[in-house]
């Protein structure tokens, strides 16, 4: 009877451990399409500053150094989020539940129960 008891335990706890595992995917997702919003925007206002900048020492918008320099400023200010982007899909894959297989201790135990 212990036995059946443990089984059951075991079930239960495998499924609020996939419960939890569930939600803390959620989380991880939800924060990073928070990060992708707060880059572009973060990237918009970068570009943005650097192009009236660029307006107000006369340049126009045609040149190729001003490209140049806008595409660094783009990827400057995306790496750090997408290095948090990196770690959390990390974080992401690694969250793994283990299912627990009850066929396979029965079998074992099956000289037992049987008896």
């Amino acid at each position: 009877m212990g036995q059946v008891v443990s089984d059951v335990t075991e079930i239960l706890d495998y499924k609020k451990a996939k419960k939890e595992a569930k939600k803390e995917k959620n989380q991880i997702m939800q924060q990073i399409a928070e990060d992708e919003k707060n880059k572009t925007n973060l990237v918009k206002k970068t570009l943005a500053a650097q192009r009236a900048r660029y307006g107000a020492a006369g340049m126009s918008g045609k040149g190729m150094t001003e490209e140049a320099v806008l595409k660094r400023l783009r990827e400057e200010t995306e790496e750090p989020f997408n290095e948090k982007k990196r770690t959390n899909l990390n974080k992401y894959n690694s969250i793994n539940v283990k299912k627990p297989n009850l066929f396979k201790k029965l079998v074992s135990r099956f000289e037992e129960l049987v008896g």
